[in-house]
C-alpha cells in the first residue's frame, strides 16, 4: 500500500526522482490531494486533454471523488499520481492498475497509463513520468513486472515507453474498444531490475 500522507516524492527518496539519476529532475510524482480533484475532474472530462488515444467517455458523476475518499486514489488494486514540474505545476497524471496472469499473488503485474496536458506533450516528460512511475512501484510494491499498453497508431508514446526502459512484447489484436471499434495494442513491459 503507498502511503498517501508521503507528500511529493523528492530527489534521493526510493522510487523518487533522481534515485538513479545525479542530474536534477524536471519533474516529480506525488499522491492527489482533496484540492485536486476539481482540476483532475475537469482533465477526465476532456476528450481533448484525455486524447483520441485515452478517450473513453465521460465518467460517472461522482466516480472520482469517491475514489479519494475510498482510499486517497492510491491502493493494491490500482491508483493515480499526478506529474508536476519542479517548479509545482501540474502536467497530468500517471496511473496503475493490478492484472492478473494467474491465481495467487505472485502473477499480479501493474498495467500503467499516462496523460499530460496537451502544451506538455513531446518534450520526453512522457518518458520521465513513466520511468518514475515505474521505479516507485518497482520501490514501494512486491510486483516484479510493469506493463502498459498503447494504440498501435500511438507512435509517440512507443517511443516514450522505449525511453522509459519499457520493452515491446507484441500487439494484442482488437483488445480495446475505443471510439466506436476495437483497436490493436501494443504491448510493453518492463521487469524489476530492469
Amino acid at each position: 500500500m503507498v502511503d498517501t500522507e508521503a507528500g511529493p516524492l523528492r530527489p534521493g527518496d526510493a522510487g523518487g526522482p533522481g534515485d538513479s539519476r545525479s542530474e536534477a529532475p524536471r519533474l516529480r510524482l506525488r499522491p492527489v490531494r482533496r484540492e485536486d480533484l476539481d482540476t483532475l475532474e475537469r482533465w477526465w472530462e476532456s476528450p481533448e486533454v484525455q486524447s483520441r488515444f485515452n478517450w473513453f467517455g465521460y465518467p460517472p458523476p461522482g466516480w472520482l471523488r469517491r475514489r479519494f475518499e475510498e482510499n486517497g486514489m492510491l491502493g493494491e488494486e490500482g491508483g493515480n499520481l499526478l506529474v508536476e514540474l519542479a517548479d509545482g505545476t501540474l502536467v497530468g497524471d500517471v496511473s496503475y492498475h493490478a492484472v492478473k496472469h494467474g491465481p495467487g499473488g505472485g502473477s499480479v503485474a501493474y498495467n500503467v497509463g499516462i496523460t499530460l496536458l496537451p502544451e506538455h506533450r513531446y518534450r520526453g516528460l512522457g518518458a520521465e513520468a513513466q520511468r518514475l512511475l515505474a521505479e516507485y512501484l518497482f520501490a514501494n510494491t512486491r510486483v516484479e513486472r510493469v506493463e502498459a499498453g498503447t494504440d498501435v497508431e500511438n507512435v509517440a508514446e512507443q517511443r516514450a515507453l522505449e525511453k522509459a526502459g519499457f520493452t515491446r512484447e507484441g500487439v494484442l489484436r482488437r483488445a480495446q474498444f475505443r471510439d466506436g471499434a476495437f483497436h490493436d495494442m501494443a504491448l510493453y513491459s518492463r521487469l524489476r531490475g530492469e
